[in-house]
């Protein structure tokens, strides 16, 4: 399996090894790496019903990662997928309400980029062995909440590398933020930014991009490679719990083999939704892929209509994970719709570049048939997570409760009740003020008061990572100005 820019196109020359896309984060031309083809799953989900988490993962990653071993794939796997997560099934399927609930959020910092994160950094060290890569890795990330902290506690310590976090300053909650600010590890450095996290991912792209910093860099003796979803290592990891849940509703006999589903999940910067298109194009039977955005609604509108724009106003919501208007990975979903056209795609991202804007033609419009797309204000946010609690016990986190709230609207539009699956995106603790708000909670001084609050309503357990997080000595304080960004990753690096 090769790995292709969606900026170059089929048939370019330009294919590289998995290990090689999962080094280099980017394209040379500004694009992002995809496999050439998506894979057939060729084993049949019957074949799967015994197999565990771990196992399900090392057959869906081997198909597209070729250039690893099985044996190197079961170690990266196996070392990713232990007692690092609370509960043994890893990614638990929960039925509540009319929607069986994908919990994502066992892992240390409870929230879904766990799941990928865990295993990138295995991913990344096999393939700079395997392509005897003499410099360090600089792993830049920009987060609008989750990402950081799960990407600085994959990449703690581990060798060779050192990882930069930028995140909205004022934009993520008080949680996230002091998961990301008490961060241990010699080589992890965390920056809050004055601005958005469109800001903070424009200026990464930037620096992926510019020659004269990457020559600089590299004297230094590093080279640049990403933890965000824009790295495939970290969206293909991410199809395997797709895959691991329709086999999970046939193994609790909610659906018959070959019988179709629905999947729901709250999105971004649209990797995660992605990761469920390309189970389905592997050949899970999925009905419908079901788009849920928050008041930050420009993936709605342009499913809707075909208009990407991100000319709009941008709001900061109790859902921060979402708050984006440049969902990088939707680069991926046209280039797949379009059949391939790198050239179509170059000339889109650089209308939206330049204009803020695109239209998508009839065939990528055709493709996104397949997607039903709404969002949903703070208000219905808010009353998704009480009614939840209220009428099913069972305590949801705001981006959960939004694509919640989107999957009803869509039951009522269409009267589709076929099982459907919801992606459950993180800890109802992460998010605890929100929560306890919803809950009608009285105020709490702070989140983490917040917290001990939730708990001693509802009794779910709080996850471990968030118990006592408020005692941590917080290592990480600098603020900067969007404009620093460039100039504070090469002082980083020559520290």
């Amino acid at each position: 399996m090769k790995y292709i820019s969606t900026r170059s196109g089929k048939n370019q020359g330009t294919g590289i090894t998995s290990a090689k896309a999962v080094i280099k984060g980017i394209a040379e031309d500004k694009g992002l790496y995809v496999p050439e083809q998506i894979p057939k799953l060729e084993e049949k989900p019957e074949a799967l019903l015994h197999m565990n988490y771990r196992e399900i993962a090392n057959i869906v990653l081997s198909h597209f990662l070729t250039d690893y071993s099985w044996d190197e794939l079961k170690k990266c796997v196996d070392s990713s997928y232990d007692s690092k997560f609370e509960v043994e099934e890893i990614v638990p399927l929960v039925p509540a309400g009319d929607a069986f609930f994908l919990e994502l959020f066992h892992g240390r910092t409870s929230a879904f980029k766990d799941i990928a994160l865990s295993i990138l950094p295995h991913l990344l060290t096999t393939a700079m062995e395997k392509e005897k890569e003499d410099k360090k890795i600089a792993i830049l990330t920009a987060t609008s909440g989750d990402t950081g902290k799960a990407a600085l506690e994959g990449f703690s310590d581990v060798k060779r590398t050192d990882i930069i976090v930028f995140y909205p300053h004022i934009g993520v909650s008080q949680v996230q933020e002091r998961q990301m600010t008490t961060q241990e590890g010699h080589n992890t450095h965390v920056f809050g930014i004055k601005g958005n996290f469109d800001d903070a991912q424009t200026a990464v792209k930037k620096i992926f991009n510019g020659e004269e910093l990457a020559k600089k860099v590299a004297e230094k003796g590093y080279k640049f490679s990403s933890a965000n979803s824009i790295n495939i290592g970290r969206l293909i990891p991410q199809v395997a719990y797709y895959v691991w849940a329709y086999v999970q509703m046939i193994n609790k006999r909610k659906i018959n083999f070959g019988e179709s589903i629905n999947i729901v999940v709250p999105t971004g910067n649209f990797g995660n939704i992605l990761a469920a298109y390309y189970a389905r194009e592997m050949g899970i039977p999925v009905h419908k892929l079901i788009c849920a955005s928050n008041r930050n609604k420009v993936l709605t509108d342009f499913i809707n209509t075909g208009i990407y724009n991100i000319e709009r106003k941008f709001y900061v919501t109790s859902s921060p994970s979402m708050d984006i208007l440049i969902s990088s990975n939707l680069e991926r979903l046209i280039y797949h719709l379009s059949g391939g056209n790198g050239v179509q795609i170059e000339a889109l991202m650089k209308q939206l570049d330049e204009k803020k804007q695109y239209q998508a033609d009839q065939k990528i419009r055709n493709g996104l048939k397949d997607f039903y797309a709404g969002y949903a204000t703070e208000e219905e946010t808010t009353a998704a997570i009480r009614e939840m609690y209220q009428q099913h016990g069972y305590l949801m986190d705001p981006h959960t409760a939004v694509a919640y709230k989107v999957y009803t609207d869509y039951r009522q539009e269409s009267g589709d009740e076929r099982p459907t699956i919801l992606a459950a995106t993180a800890s109802a603790y992460k998010f605890a003020d929100t929560v306890a708000e919803a809950l009608l909670l009285p105020p709490e001084k702070d989140g983490f008061a917040s917290i001990k609050s939730l708990h001693q309503h509802t009794g779910v357990p709080v996850p471990v990572g968030l118990k006592d997080l408020e005692a941590k000595a917080i290592r990480h304080r600098k603020v900067l100005e969007k404009e620093e960004i460039e100039s504070t990753v090469l002082k980083t690096l020559a520290e």
